[in-house]
């Protein structure tokens, strides 16, 4: 019998290659999908010396045809994790049209077109994990990416509710300030900075992120559908803490 199949985009590094590594420990078969065909194939490439069963995808997810052709290259498909993503910094006054269609592009239709895909060839027992963020709920300097990661919610649960008939879960997780290349790329006393806001005084990890995902793509996780879970060390409940 074939193993269980997963499909996690934005999986060359840093989130993705976390969740792409957890789940095939945990005996998945797991399919790394990113654009940076030199980074995805690297990715792999560290997994599968660890005996893993990986295979590596370089392909855009905005691109409807190459995401078919890429979910029917495999005998079956059980889960779908949606961590591919982009991100920018502006002003709200510097904002333009084109900033907001970037975003909506990947972060949204890129989410859709792999969940759609895999959806059609899930049979009961599916499952679909998107990957939102706590920037969702808004803040300073990146209105279009949190429109786009709101999107990202609201598409989780209208799958939710189209796909549990056919017995498909579909739930979102949406991290808070992780320790990512990414993040990594901003000057070391600015990332300081961010991790310094953090409720728990760190970035989270992205090993903790993949461990929420692990609980969606679970049996314990088998009545759960169409919920975001905020992985974020409590920074988005507000307050003062006092």
């Amino acid at each position: 019998m074939t193993r269980k199949t997963v499909f996690v985009t934005g999986a060359a590094q840093g989130i993705g290659e976390a969740i792409a590594a957890r789940l095939a420990a945990e005996g998945w078969r797991s399919v790394l999908i990113d654009r940076n065909t030199d980074a995805v194939e690297a990715a792999a490439g560290r997994l599968s010396a660890q005996g893993l069963d990986i295979r590596a995808a370089a392909l855009d997810v905005t691109d409807a045809a190459a995401v078919a052709d890429c979910i029917a290259a495999e005998a079956r498909v059980d889960a779908v994790v949606t961590a591919a993503g982009i991100y920018s910094d502006r002003d709200l006054f510097a904002l333009t049209a084109d900033d907001f269609r970037a975003m909506t592009e990947v972060n949204l239709i890129g989410t859709f077109l792999i969940a759609q895909a895999g959806a059609r060839r899930m049979g009961p027992g599916g499952r679909i994990v998107t990957i939102s963020s706590r920037g969702a709920l808004g803040g300073r300097r990146f209105a279009h990416y949190a429109a786009s990661k709101a999107a990202v919610i609201g598409l989780t649960r209208a799958m939710a509710m189209e796909l549990r008939e056919r017995q498909i879960t579909v739930n979102s997780v949406a991290p808070g300030f992780t320790d990512t290349p990414m993040t990594r790329s901003a000057p070391a006393e600015l990332f300081a900075e961010w991790e310094g806001l953090e409720a728990r005084g760190k970035a989270a990890s992205p090993d903790e992120i993949a461990a929420a995902v692990s609980f969606f793509l679970g049996e314990d996780a088998n009545f759960i559908t169409g919920q975001c879970l905020f992985v974020d060390g409590g920074k988005s409940l507000g307050g003062s803490g006092l």
